[in-house]
């Protein structure tokens, strides 16, 4: 009998299970649109598409617990060239719920945030659910308005690379680290011995230039002094209350507030409102999300920076 029959089979026992139901769908199609509300005029055929933006920014397929396996930055590119092609489309809310990702994934889909813009004209209002901290905030800079939430936890404007140095660990269980390298600097950020004082300002020297094109790219967005964005760049995240004081964003409301700020950049009086989904479903209402169930479970560890085939990345992350 598999694993996983036995471990929810004993779970189920405990009394503190109400089921799993796991419905298979198929995740390898072109993306559908989905009216999540009806325009108020029978007549109407303008859009208002929501793009959703969530989890890690990665250039590269999720892996995790009941993961699609999706490419976040591939996916993103896909919906906008959807809103893109779609001349009723006449506006774009990008609601986001995400803690950032790699900095090259941030950077990739902001340009072509603003690359949808100018080519289309079409207005794009941010709208920050739960979280949009780093990467995340990066790639809401590239939209014309940007909306909180008041409990939206946003900012941590800044770069991460998580380095561990394990060669404690390593001589308590007899490892040792022995390679076998080009130059002094080949294998710079090894694990298995501290890192030296040259290692560290290079690398160094690596997150200041990231970090100062974070810091360009806030100053752009938001049109404030350089100097001031440094000050309020220090890392640390703000609430949605607190981002509207600083000017970091533009106005603290709901999605619904999001949308009709959306239409009125359009000039709309009426639209509907439309999602884009993978696979074809039901949306009840605007905060309604496509349930992500794949036809397989992929249990695996991931530690963000850390994990992966890449190794250890420079990432506009909030990771506390």
């Amino acid at each position: 009998m598999p694993r996983w029959i036995i471990f929810l089979t004993a779970f189920s026992l405990t009394g503190c299970f109400n089921g799993l139901l796991l419905r298979p769908c198929h995740c390898d199609g072109p993306i559908e649109e989905t009216i999540v509300c009806e325009a108020k005029g029978c007549f109407c055929h303008k859009k208002v598409a929501i793009i959703d933006v969530d989890g890690m920014l990665m250039n590269g397929r999720s892996p995790g617990l009941l993961s699609s396996g999706e490419n976040p930055v591939s996916v993103f590119r896909e919906k906008l060239e959807a809103a893109a092609h779609d001349d009723r489309v006449k506006a774009v809310v990008l609601r986001i719920n995400s803690p950032g990702g790699a900095v090259t994934a941030s950077d990739i889909m902001y340009n072509d945030l603003l690359a949808f813009r100018q080519s289309t004209g079409k207005p794009v209002v941010a709208c920050m659910m739960d979280i949009a901290a780093s990467g995340a905030y990066y790639l809401a800079m590239g939209c014309d308005q940007v909306w909180a939430h008041p409990t939206t936890v946003t900012g941590s404007i800044g770069v991460i690379m998580s380095l561990y140095n394990a060669s404690g660990l390593f001589e308590k269980i007899g490892v040792a680290s022995n390679p076998i390298k080009s130059g002094p600097n080949k294998d710079i950020g090894n694990p298995g011995r501290p890192m030296t004082e040259e290692e560290r300002l290079i690398l160094q020297g690596v997150v200041d230039s990231f970090y100062g094109q974070f810091v360009k790219v806030v100053v752009e967005g938001r049109h404030l002094p350089e100097d001031r964005v440094r000050t309020l760049a220090d890392g640390r995240v703000y609430t949605g209350l607190e981002a509207k004081e600083l000017g970091l964003i533009d106005a603290v409301g709901h999605l619904d507030d999001a949308i009709d700020a959306a239409m009125h950049l359009a000039c709309l009086k009426d639209a509907k409102v439309i999602a884009y989904n993978r696979c074809e479903g039901y949306r009840g209402s605007i905060y309604a999300g496509m349930p992500k169930i794949p036809t397989e479970i992929n249990v695996k560890l991931q530690v963000p920076g850390l994990s992966g085939p890449s190794g250890a990345a420079f990432m506009y992350l909030w990771q506390p």
